[in-house]
């Protein structure tokens, strides 16, 4: 399963939702997106799956970049 991954660079600043990032990881379980992050300083605001268009629609844009967790 392919998760996207909205977060903060800094995990002790303010969240401004301009500086929001986001990643693209494949694993099992959000729970494991969130294991392989836990090392990285990020502030994460949400784990969110994605499937049918929705996935097609990430994997058409030139910042789709997958990551294994």
């Amino acid at each position: 399963m392919i998760y996207k991954v909205y977060y903060q660079e800094n995990k002790h600043e303010t969240p401004v939702r301009e500086n929001t990032k986001t990643l693209y990881v494949e694993a099992s379980s959000e729970r494991e997106v969130r294991a392989y992050l836990k090392e990285r300083n990020y502030n994460i605001e949400l784990v969110q799956l994605l499937e049918g268009n929705y996935l097609e629609y990430e994997q058409a844009s030139p910042n789709f970049h997958l990551e294994n967790a």
